[in-house]
C-alpha cells in the first residue's frame, strides 16, 4: 500500500483536525503544517502519531488557533532520527521525524479550514 493522505475541508472549531485515512509505510506521524496558495509547508500546528500500515479517522489537536479560511497541510512524517521513538521531535527543516517522500514528493493534502 502506498503512503497516502485523505482528508476534506473541515471546521476546525472544536480545536482539532482530522484525516480520514493515512495509509503509512512505517510508524510515523500526521504532522499539520500552516500553508498557503505557494504549498510550502510552514509552521507546525499539530500532529498525531501513526501505525504503520491504514490509520482511519486520525485527529490531530491545534497547538495555535486556525481561523476560517487558512489552508493546513496534513502530512506524513516518519519516527526516523530522532533521539527517541514516541516522542515528536521534528522542527521546521529538521532531520529528526522527518518529512517522508515517495518518488521525491511529499505525502500530504491540504485542506481548508472552515
Amino acid at each position: 500500500m502506498a503512503p497516502s493522505v485523505q482528508a476534506s475541508d473541515q471546521s476546525v472549531a472544536n480545536g482539532v483536525v482530522s484525516a480520514d485515512m493515512i495509509a503509512a509505510g512505517e510508524n510515523g506521524w500526521m504532522v499539520v503544517h500552516r500553508t498557503d496558495a505557494e504549498m510550502k509547508p510552514g509552521p507546525v500546528v499539530g500532529y498525531a502519531p501513526l501505525r504503520m500500515g491504514e490509520n482511519v479517522d486520525v485527529a490531530a489537536i491545534l497547538t495555535e488557533e486556525v481561523a476560517p479560511g487558512d489552508m493546513l497541510m496534513l502530512m506524513v512524517h516518519g519516527e526516523t532520527g530522532g533521539m527517541e521513538t514516541g516522542v515528536f521531535e521534528y522542527t521546521l527543516g529538521a532531520t529528526e521525524d522527518g518529512p517522508v517522500r515517495v518518488d521525491g514528493d511529499l505525502v500530504m493534502t491540504v485542506i481548508t479550514a472552515q
